[in-house]
């Protein structure tokens, strides 16, 4: 890579290089989606065994299969390393990693931070970089753009002067990831993309790069409004199901039917757009996003109570499903304390092995507080492994028949997968608590069901 100026409608063209840092459900995707169109990727992270999957034509998401992969690396399109100083051969860099929040659910921005410190180490003139990590807004002009800009090199603030037609050395913008993994009808070819610059070229070359993998590229007019507009997305999500959440704590205790009455008001074709309760929110984003928001919230002096609120909601879900396990428990003279309990789904929601966040992994960890005895199936997920709040990696799916679950004093639907058999398994529970509505159409042995 030369030092020449490089302008934004470089990236219009083809045969670009570029380098996706993090290839998991965010990254993985956008590199198969860049390789199709002959462009040659190569996939950062530091995970050896991913990296090590990955040149081995392997999938380890079970919604990407893996012939998708070793086409790529067969032509030689695709790579994966953990050799960031490769990222100095590239155009552009796109960074998809992490944003959790910490124990005292602050944002933890330590995957980005230390991602721009390996690019600016590596950063040339002309490359553009791209945050896709959900953030507060903010975020791509204070953390990432001066860690950047140790390199030496420097890109221009909309409004500083002196900056030419380029916006200084590189560029820099934001651009949300908006994947729903295990969607069919949209992925990351269909959906349309979000994109701020911090400065207009910076915006245009970006604009570029995205126009050639979304049909509809959505321009705004800073990296912070496009940071706000993800989190919009996600907190619109939120609290709408913590609405509908605390309904159904209040349709409990008055004898109704949530999901009756959420049905009876999907018919009105206008002014009503249907959210389902559940044990609490999984994914990386919607139980992260209304925090991300209200710890920025507080640097102007503003309070966001009612999405605070509706996050509160959300978070004690799994608290009032372990109440309910234990109402279910005491009806049949049990405690909670040695009962052996079954959970049925540990994904965050049906037909995917994705675990992050999922409410099913909290639900767990209260019952084993509890001194209950914990097992659970998950056809998608045949082992648990230790994450940043849970160590379960002693646990494996249990196989599911009519003896396992005859042999456990309850169980427990935390996510409604598609492939089980619910009339069998209310048929061989002793009891089943159902956090999903997923026993609706089970006719027989109803008195065995307790919905919540």
């Amino acid at each position: 890579m030369g030092t020449e100026t490089r302008l934004p409608e470089f990236f219009k063209g083809p045969n670009l290089r570029i380098g996706v840092i993090g290839c998991g459900y965010v990254g993985l995707p956008l590199i198969l989606r860049y390789a199709d169109l002959g462009h040659s990727v190569w996939g950062f992270d530091t995970d050896p065994a991913k990296v090590e999957k990955l040149n081995a034509g392997q999938s380890y998401l079970r919604h990407i299969p893996a012939g998708e992969i070793k086409r790529h690396v067969d032509a030689r399109k695709f790579v994966a390393t953990s050799d960031f100083s490769k990222l100095q051969g590239v155009d552009a860099v796109l960074i998809c990693v992490p944003t959790p929040l910490d124990e005292r659910k602050e944002p933890d921005l330590s995957y980005v931070e230390q991602t721009a410190l390996s690019i600016s180490g590596n950063l040339r003139k002309g490359q553009l970089v791209v945050l896709e990590s959900t953030t507060y807004p903010g975020t791509t002009e204070e953390l990432v753009l001066p860690i950047l800009e140790r390199s030496g090199l420097r890109c221009c603030l909309t409004g500083d002067a002196g900056c030419g037609d380029a916006g200084g050395d590189f560029f820099l913008a934001f651009s949300p990831e908006r994947e729903d993994p295990g969607n069919k009808q949209f992925n990351v070819g269909s959906i349309p993309k979000i994109i701020g610059g911090v400065n207009p070229p910076s915006r245009r070359a970006a604009e570029y790069l995205y126009s050639q993998i979304v049909p509809k590229v959505i321009t705004v007019s800073s990296t912070r409004a496009a940071e706000m507009t993800k989190l919009l997305e996600n907190i619109f999500r939120c609290v709408n199901i913590a609405l509908v959440n605390e309904l159904k704590m209040l349709c409990l205790r008055m004898g109704l039917d949530i999901w009756e009455v959420i049905d009876a008001a999907s018919t009105k074709p206008f002014g009503f757009m249907p959210f389902y309760p559940g044990p609490g929110l999984g994914g990386h984003c919607i139980p992260l996003d209304p925090f991300y928001l209200s710890w920025k919230a507080r640097e102007f002096d503003f309070a966001t109570r009612f999405i605070e609120l509706a996050g509160e909601i959300n978070t004690n879900m799994p608290y009032l499903v372990v109440d309910a396990i234990g109402d279910a428990l005491n009806r049949s003279e049990k405690s909670v304390r040695g009962a052996k309990v079954l959970v049925l789904g540990v994904a965050y929601k049906k037909d995917v092995d994705d675990t992050r966040e999922s409410p099913a992994l909290k639900i767990i960890d209260l019952l084993v507080k509890r001194g209950a005895r914990v097992q659970y199936n998950d056809p998608y997920t045949p082992a648990l492994h230790k994450t940043r709040h849970y160590d379960f990696s002693y646990m494996q799916s249990l196989a599911l028949t009519g003896e396992s679950l005859a042999n456990h004093d309850c169980a427990v639907i935390a996510t409604d997968h598609s492939a089980y058999d619910y009339q069998m398994i209310v048929d061989h529970s002793q009891v089943v608590v159902d956090t999903r509505n997923a026993t609706r159409k089970v006719t027989r042995n109803r008195e065995k069901i307790v919905l919540c």
